[in-house]
């Protein structure tokens, strides 16, 4: 069995670690420490988890953890991931990766060098539904395709107490939830885009409450990808694929637990197909756990961030904003 040990009490450690680790036989929480001690008490009552430690280091060190789960702000992501692959853990690193591509490539050297799998939480990568539509895409049925264009909007009030509001924390539209967009059309794709350009609304400083970007493959193929957390926004979560022969829409390909939809048109005429409900984050839990134990490939392995952050950094630099962790950014 992987024991677990989380940092911090994290509003998404419930959906992302906690629930699959019930259903999961191979898989259990077994420590959690965060900066105020009676906070990690009070989730390890409501979270059945047996064991609160002091702090993140002695999560880290401890010997009977074999993973760790790092859902931090994003500016803590590589002190962290680092020391517990240092301590001989395999860790889930929460999304974003890291601030910045080089940041993302200091983790992933260090997985390399102790040997421990270390993987980015695009917990939709390995559901059904995107599995589906990666294999219509694939199969040729839209013929040559030539554009695809993918959303993720989520109204977020505008607390300058969010970290996701304070560019230090790693903050920014494109860092929290503009990535999905970003990493769908990656791995739709299969490529790595050969042109960026970009363009931002910033509301804190140096902050993108709204980034849209126009990525360029070497397939020819222009993907248009738009994160949105004003205040304004409308919920949305889909991409479309456009191809000569048809075209594929997928409704909610983030959490397809929450009710989807793959809808494809050709000239033969319109699917719908859908898939189970079970979470997303089941199925990642199900590959890390593979990874670990047998040493299965995963599709969103620290390589893969690598290329992530690659990207996010040029959005950023496309629109005009320094990318996250830039230590000449006034405080």
């Amino acid at each position: 069995m992987i024991r677990f040990g989380t940092l911090g009490a994290a509003a998404i450690t419930p959906r992302a670690l906690i629930y699959p680790c019930v259903d999961e036989w191979r898989a259990s929480v077994y420590a959690i420490a965060a900066r105020d001690r009676s906070r990690a008490e009070g989730f390890a009552r409501y979270a059945g988890i047996r064991h609160v430690l002091d702090d993140y280091q002695q999560v880290v060190e401890h010997p009977k953890v074999d993973a760790v789960y790092v859902p931090l702000p994003i500016n803590l992501h590589r002190t962290w991931t680092i020391k517990a692959l240092e301590a001989g853990k395999h860790v889930l690193c929460e999304k974003s990766f890291a601030s910045n591509a080089i940041e993302a490539q200091d983790m992933a050297r260090v997985a390399v060098e102790k040997q421990r799998v270390l993987m980015d939480a695009f917990h939709y990568r390995y559901h059904p539904v995107f599995i589906r539509a990666k294999e219509i895409v694939d199969s040729g049925v839209l013929g040559r395709v030539f554009e695809i264009r993918a959303a993720f909007h989520v109204p977020i009030p505008a607390n300058l107490d969010d970290i996701r509001m304070n560019y230090h924390t790693g903050g920014g539209v494109t860092m929290d939830i503009g990535c999905y967009p970003i990493s769908w059309v990656r791995h739709l794709t299969g490529e790595e885009p050969i042109e960026v350009s970009a363009r931002a609304e910033v509301g804190p400083p140096y902050v993108d409450l709204m980034l849209e970007a126009t990525l360029r493959f070497p397939s020819g193929i222009v993907a248009r990808t738009s994160g949105d957390m004003r205040e304004t926004a409308k919920f949305k979560a889909e991409f479309e694929v456009v191809g000569e022969l048809g075209t594929l829409t997928v409704v909610n390909p983030l959490i397809p637990q929450n009710g989807h939809q793959i809808k494809l048109a050709t000239r033969t005429g319109t699917s719908i197909e859908l898939r189970d409900r079970r979470p997303t984050y089941g199925y990642q839990l199900d590959a890390f756990v593979a990874a670990v134990e047998t040493g299965a490939p995963l599709l969103t392995d620290a390589e893969d961030a690598v290329k992530q952050m690659r990207v996010i950094d040029r959005c950023y630099r496309a629109a005009g904003l320094p990318l996250r962790g830039d230590p000449d950014v006034d405080r």
